[in-house]
């Protein structure tokens, strides 16, 4: 396969330079003093549809020649390629055809269809999805559109790794949200032309990672399992394409569960101002819980946020899993006994630690109670790690039996 080079990257960068925008790289004190190195955060969540993707499929759709552009494009998605691809072929004034599962979320779903294509809603996965949009093709002569698995793709995508170098451009370290590599790729293959010691570190949620045994064996091999809630980076199989070129310059991949990855978008949202999907956190989850010997950090840093567009449902979810897992909510089983004054004392506990009572809930149901108990289920906010042991400390202490809940 013949490697993409940095002419190519040049001309896609453009040819998107009067439709794309250059997106911001910010500054992250929390992560610098965290890491030992300066850190930035290279914000594609504000990119045009909120993600990367419009890079390279504008670049994609754009280099096609006019009888293809006069037979429409087809791309299948659940979310984020699916409005790079609706955005791009409407400012081009190409029809766009765009199939998204039936569970797809309502957000992309209204989204994709705002931004011009016709949307039809099939299947329950993207697999079926991508089915009904290569018969699609074939029948219509419609051009389908890879998320990540064609040289113009990767080309748009590696604009990122320009604009990073050109804003950045001591830069040491960059770490990049990857699922079917394309992101990562672009931004390697642009690195590696331009500043060849920079470290490039492709992140996958632990749940969804194919790229660590593709790279052991030497090919794209199907992920063993695909359950995250980083959906945007869920792909089960690496691209011919990105893989050739990862494989050609060999950036580290690492992974992160999926703990890190909610502390990472509360962290976006709380500490930098910016909602970020979880795919989109994948980086910042890296900084914040990969041992400082696996990155081999080499300042100064840049993550990018590859996107931010999440339902807001999910949003409330993940938020609260994240405040669970950094310390700042503590959910709490305790047996009480059911005479007046057993709450007031067990609350009174509770108040003296500083702890804020979310929610309260009795149960006397439960065939383990005897008649005279009854079971509390106390959901309360603590401040950190520390306070959150020292609330549950001090309900031990006082005599309580504490079951901790997930």
């Amino acid at each position: 396969m013949e490697l993409i080079g940095l002419e190519r990257i040049e001309s896609a960068a453009a040819l998107l330079a009067p439709v794309i925008r250059r997106t911001p790289v910010v500054a992250s004190r929390v992560l610098s003093e965290r890491c030992g190195a300066d850190v930035w955060l290279k914000c594609e969540n504000l990119q045009r549809t909120g993600s990367f993707k419009p890079r390279g499929a504008y670049n994609r759709i754009a280099n096609l020649p006019p009888e293809d552009r006069a037979r429409g494009v087809v791309a299948a998605s659940a979310g984020n390629h699916a409005q790079g691809v609706a955005w791009a072929a409407t400012s081009l004034g190409i029809e766009a055809t765009v199939f998204m599962p039936v569970g797809a979320s309502l957000p992309k779903l209204a989204a994709t269809k705002a931004y011009g294509a016709r949307v039809r809603q099939i299947g329950d996965t993207i697999d079926e999805a991508l089915d009904a949009a290569l018969d699609f093709a074939a029948r219509t002569g419609a051009t389908l559109i890879h998320p990540f698995d064609h040289p113009d793709i990767v080309a748009g995508q590696a604009t990122v790794g320009l604009e990073i170098w050109e804003q950045l451009p001591d830069v040491g370290t960059v770490l990049v949200p990857t699922g079917g590599g394309g992101l990562l790729a672009g931004i390697a293959i642009a690195l590696h032309r331009l500043a060849p010691d920079v470290r490039v570190i492709g992140v996958q949620a632990a749940e969804a990672a194919a790229w660590p045994e593709s790279l052991a064996v030497g090919k794209p091999v199907r992920a063993e399992r695909m359950s995250t809630m980083a959906d945007g980076i869920a792909v089960g199989l690496p691209g011919e394409v990105p893989f050739a070129h990862v494989a050609e310059h060999g950036p580290r991949i690492v992974t992160v569960d999926e703990e890190a990855l909610s502390t990472a978008l509360l962290l976006c949202l709380e500490r930098a101002k910016l909602i970020v999907e979880p795919a989109g956190a994948a980086a910042v989850a890296a900084l914040m819980s990969c041992a400082a010997e696996e990155l081999e950090l080499r300042g100064p840093v840049c993550a990018v946020l590859s996107g931010g567009n999440i339902d807001p449902l999910l949003l409330t979810r993940i938020v609260n899993h994240g405040l669970s897992a950094a310390g700042r909510y503590l959910a709490v089983r305790v047996t009480i006994s059911d005479r007046p004054g057993g709450l007031s004392a067990l609350l009174t506990v509770v108040g003296g630690t500083g702890a804020s009572v979310v929610d309260v809930v009795h149960s006397r149901t439960g065939t383990w109670l005897a008649v005279d108990e009854v079971e509390v289920a106390l959901t309360l906010e603590t401040r950190g790690p520390d306070h959150r042991d020292d609330v549950l400390t001090a309900l031990t202490e006082a005599g309580y039996t504490v079951r901790v809940q997930d």
